[in-house]
């Protein structure tokens, strides 16, 4: 499976024998067929790789793994937990930020686009990368999982140490791509109102990525956002 559609360079070159295998031919051919049925797939096309295009490879800092993109009207837009402007923000994405405040005392943003963190690099990447409107996790077990595990494995080789924030077991399956000695593994529950108070809220991640960060050399991530945000590339 050749790219259609626009994939950041760095990227493009790391994921090739993906791009070319069996699996990528079925996943397109999955798809188009379910386009040709006239289901509706969230995000749209040019939005199934807006994590990898936004955080070029070697600009990897910290990866956090969401579970397949929202399923209403209007919010995916290829970024894990990431909604559109003007989107209301969703409850899992509120707890991220009663977490922020707490952790860092940022004050919770009044919208709910992190496109920022992910050009600061902060890998937004969802295990699944699209979803039919209105049915969650309707395009599990059709490729994406397999695709998301090679972006893991092309990030561990890197000679950059990472953070990898992993929360709930459906993302903490992937740290056994992770190199442990050398990357940071940061494990919690998931931010969903569901399970966020059985030892998410109070993790102190967003403190701990940026200790470790500036513990190798890097910058830390600023986890504010900006008030106004902004939508770049007319995407």
């Amino acid at each position: 499976m050749e790219p259609t559609i626009r994939l950041e360079e760095t990227w493009k070159t790391a994921l090739a024998p993906e791009f070319s295998s069996a699996y990528m031919g079925e996943l397109k051919r999955f798809l188009l067929g379910e386009k040709n049925e006239g289901r509706q797939i969230f995000p749209r096309g040019s939005e199934y790789f807006r994590a990898l295009d936004l955080t070029p490879l070697d600009k990897v800092r910290v990866v956090i793994l969401g579970q397949d993109p929202y399923h209403g009207d209007g919010q995916a837009h290829g970024l894990c937990f990431s909604v559109r402007p003007g989107v209301r923000t969703p409850p899992s994405l509120v707890n991220i930020y009663k977490e922020l405040r707490d952790d860092l005392g940022i004050p919770p943003a009044r919208h709910g686009f992190l496109e920022s963190w992910a050009r600061q690099g902060v890998l937004l990447l969802n295990s699944v990368l699209t979803v039919e409107r209105g049915r969650a996790a309707s395009h599990q077990g059709r490729g994406w999982e397999r695709f998301t595990d090679a972006v893991i494995r092309v990030i561990n080789e890197q000679q950059q140490p990472v953070v990898f924030m992993l929360w709930g077991s459906y993302a903490q399956r992937k740290a056994a791509f992770v190199d442990q000695s050398r990357h940071l593994v940061l494990k919690a529950a998931h931010p969903s109102p569901l399970s966020a108070h059985s030892g998410f809220l109070g993790c102190r991640h967003f403190s701990k990525a940026n200790d470790f960060l500036v513990s190798k050399g890097f910058d830390p991530i600023d986890w504010r956002l900006p008030e106004t945000p902004e939508l770049v590339d007319g995407l």
